[in-house]
């Protein structure tokens, strides 16, 4: 049972011990204490019913706007306030039943109401697809006088100048009717790729190094390759992407459905390619996506120097694919308890004040978090909600040093997400997706450093690897996946067809080309796109790269200490969507228009690396 107890004016949650290890318990063999509280969503599944019915009424009300929004500045206004709280709702609902039904990925009453809701967005979207279209007839000049003339529509400025930008790439009224309701059709693939990996494809069992039978999942698959046996860590890595291996060529179809889907949508609204219409919606120009890549790749013989250190310190003939994430230095054999790691992280995280941390711990204390893997739970983990409620947490935590950073990064997003829809009004209250990282990975810096500071030299020598790690993971790995997406999307453009055998091709060019010459590329790897849930959100990836080192220059700041430098960080976090997201960034001290981030981030990374090599005494 939860406890609290009052510290520096903030709570703090006192937790039960949770061993890990043997089956995977079902979701009843957990504690309500590790589990969250979505009644701030919807207080029953009653409620739910009820609310879903109240949203078709609002629908109702919605279309009756249709042809009419510029018959005087307080219909438009009227409208968008009605729209607002018919959103609000439809996220509730959606938000709701998507978390109820990522608790048990088999339970069929969630998965239908998570369709359910899924179909009212639809439809939802398709009633409001009016908006736009009628607002660009209007034209500039009416929808300026209309603000003038009426003080509530001032608020939506930035919101009306957002979409004025697009209208070339908005249709018709009826084309964007269609294309709205089209929209549940074409998240088939990915829900396909989720139900099928998470609830119904099955992975063999190993025996770990305890000489104990464990079975496979994508959960305990970290925590396997990981081992200092590396016979267990190869059997893992063989039977996990082995099982993908199976169904390369249905995995395929499904990935090669969803890039046509992002093509069709692209060409629909006339844009040059698939890429620039996933920028435009953040007003990102295509540059910034193609100068993380080619940053990258100019920089790679810093990538093949830490597989070569890589190398050396496992004393290996050859460096495989499941040599990489085995730690350089040991970690403490006894787990990590949750109450333990909540207090690492607030204590990481100082350096952002008072105001920021009594959230934090409130966030801890009133359950916004899912804490451990049960069977047939959602995989990974992810911060998600809907405005009008606080944000949750989505967690499988199993006591490791990697899940205590995720618990600081998954609580970057929520606070940003708090912090923005605090001080925003609804229109702005959600951040772009390019801003997304930003906050979750200071996070993890300010944890790191923490960390470091108190470390012993096998601390630091592990600490320095798991931030090597990082950068490889979060910077390089990304980068190629971003690479990936950007030229299977070109190729399908350009009329080649996307196989399982010419995605495994280029997905194991890109693994030689990235790891360099210290690697031996296993057969195996060649599949590993299949497993990758991101690519069916296309062009997502690359925000990772430019948040990690747009939050290494913001920690950066951050850590001199002053007041004024956390305000500025502080007022990015409740900036919300309220300007740009370039010029957001540019306000807290980072511009990612130039190569300097992420330029800063690779001499960071060699300087560790050497520092590292320093440690160990290799060359």
């Amino acid at each position: 049972m939860i406890r609290t107890q009052s510290g520096n004016g903030a709570k703090k949650a006192a937790f039960t011990e949770i061993s890990f290890g043997g089956k995977v318990p079902p979701r009843c063999d957990i504690p309500v204490e590790y589990t969250w509280d979505l009644s701030a969503l919807q207080p029953s599944d009653e409620a739910w019913e009820e609310s879903f019915r109240r949203a078709g009424e609002e629908m109702q009300q919605l279309a009756s706007y249709n042809g009419k929004l510029f018959d005087s500045p307080e219909t438009l206004l009227e409208f968008l306030r009605l729209e607002e709280k018919a959103s609000e709702r439809m996220g509730k609902l959606y938000a709701y039943a998507t978390m109820k039904s990522h608790e048990n990925t088999s339970e069929a009453l969630y998965q239908g109401m998570a369709d359910r809701a899924g179909m009212l967005y639809s439809s939802f979207a398709a009633v409001c697809s009016f908006f736009n279209p009628e607002v660009l007839a209007a034209g500039e000049e009416k929808v300026r006088d209309f603000i003038a003339r009426c003080t509530g529509l001032a608020l939506y400025r930035h919101f009306f100048d957002d979409l004025l930008r697009s209208k070339e790439h908005v249709l018709s009224p009826r084309e964007e009717e269609l294309l709205a309701r089209s929209s549940e059709m074409a998240r088939t693939a990915e829900t396909a790729f989720s139900l099928f990996t998470n609830a119904d494809m099955t992975f063999p069992s190993i025996v770990d190094e305890k000489g104990e039978e464990t079975e496979l999942s994508e959960e305990r698959y970290y925590l396997l390759s990981r081992s200092r046996d590396r016979r267990v860590r190869k059997e893992a890595f063989e039977g996990l992407l082995g099982t993908y291996g199976k169904y390369r060529n249905s995995l395929g179809a499904l990935y090669s459905g969803s890039v046509k889907g992002d093509i069709f949508y692209a060409t629909a609204r006339k844009y040059q390619s698939s890429l620039d219409a996933s920028l435009d919606a953040d007003n990102i120009p295509s540059s910034v996506y193609d100068n993380v890549v080619s940053t990258v790749n100019a920089n790679l013989d810093a990538m093949h120097d830490y597989m070569r250190l890589r190398k050396k310190a496992l004393a290996l003939d050859e460096l495989h694919m499941y040599d990489l994430n085995v730690p350089l230095a040991d970690e403490p054999d006894a787990a990590i308890p949750y109450g333990k790691a909540v207090e690492m992280v607030a204590e990481g995280l100082a350096p952002l004040g008072e105001e920021y941390i009594d959230v934090l711990r409130n966030g801890f204390s009133t359950r916004w978090i899912d804490v451990y893997e049960n069977q047939g739970k959602h995989k990974g983990a992810y911060s998600w909600g809907s405005y009008g409620a606080h944000p949750f947490v989505l967690l499988n935590y199993s006591g490791t040093l990697r899940d205590v950073f995720t618990i600081a990064h998954e609580m970057g997003h929520s606070l940003h997400t708090w912090h923005s829809q605090e001080r925003q009004p609804q229109v702005y209250a959600d951040y772009t997706i390019f801003l997304a990282e930003v906050a979750s990975t200071v996070n993890e810096s300010l944890l790191l450093e923490s960390l470091l500071e108190k470390a012993s030299r096998e601390e630091k020598i592990y600490l320095l690897n798991h931030y090597l790690d990082q950068v490889r993971t979060t910077v390089y790995r990304q980068a190629m996946f971003a690479e990936f997406e950007r030229d299977m999307h070109a190729a399908a453009e350009q009329g080649a067809p996307l196989t399982a055998d010419s995605l495994c091709g280029v997905w194991r060019e890109l693994n030689e080309r990235y790891h360099g010459p210290a690697m031996t590329v296993d057969a195996d790897i060649e599949v590993e796109w299949a497993r990758i849930p991101h690519f069916y959100s296309a062009f997502y990836v690359y925000k990772y790269v430019t948040g990690f080192t747009a939050a290494a220059m913001l920690t950066r700041q951050l850590r001199k200490g002053s007041a004024e430098e956390r305000e500025r960080y502080l007022r990015f976090l409740s900036r919300g969507s309220s300007a740009y997201s370039l010029d957001i960034l540019k306000e807290a001290g980072v511009d990612m228009t130039t190569s300097t981030p992420l330029e800063e981030t690779v001499a960071n990374f060699r300087e560790k690396t050497k520092q590292l090599s320093g440690l160990l005494g290799i060359d």
